[in-house]
């Protein structure tokens, strides 16, 4: 399978995110309807639903057209995605004045991230790269 390598890494790249979002829907909408959790979930969860799939289905069509694969570990590659994410999701808080998500929060969690995306990219987007033939 020569043909299309961008494409077929884009979708390595987007089939990681979309089960975990499916997930995340079910929770909110439990939390909503079942705990009376009063989040706004069409504020909360569109920004994940629209950008974070296709964040990582670009990502790695970026390290697939830069040629990356061979000198730059894909772990370290998913890693630097949420110190991209993370202000974008801070500008989209501050839109919707969702309060709970601040700069120092997300200090906080950067970490975290951090060493999850590594994790995921590592193994789950690799894994997708590797049985698709790209990168």
């Amino acid at each position: 399978m020569k043909t299309h390598p961008l494409l077929r890494a884009y979708m390595a790249g987007i089939a990681v995110p979309t089960p975990f979002l499916v997930v995340a829907v079910t929770g909110f909408t439990i939390a909503r309807t079942l705990f009376r959790v009063p989040l706004p979930l069409e504020h909360v969860i569109i920004f994940p639903m629209a950008v974070v799939p296709n964040a990582w289905g670009l990502w790695n069509v970026l390290r697939v057209a830069a040629g990356a694969g061979g000198r730059w570990p894909i772990g370290a590659h998913g890693a630097v995605l949420p110190l991209v994410l993370m202000p974008l999701g801070l500008l989209l808080a501050r839109i919707f004045a969702i309060d709970f998500i601040t700069p120092a929060f997300l200090a906080t969690i950067a970490p975290v991230a951090v060493a999850i995306y590594y994790l995921a990219w590592k193994y789950l987007v690799g894994y997708c790269n590797a049985l698709l033939g790209v990168g």
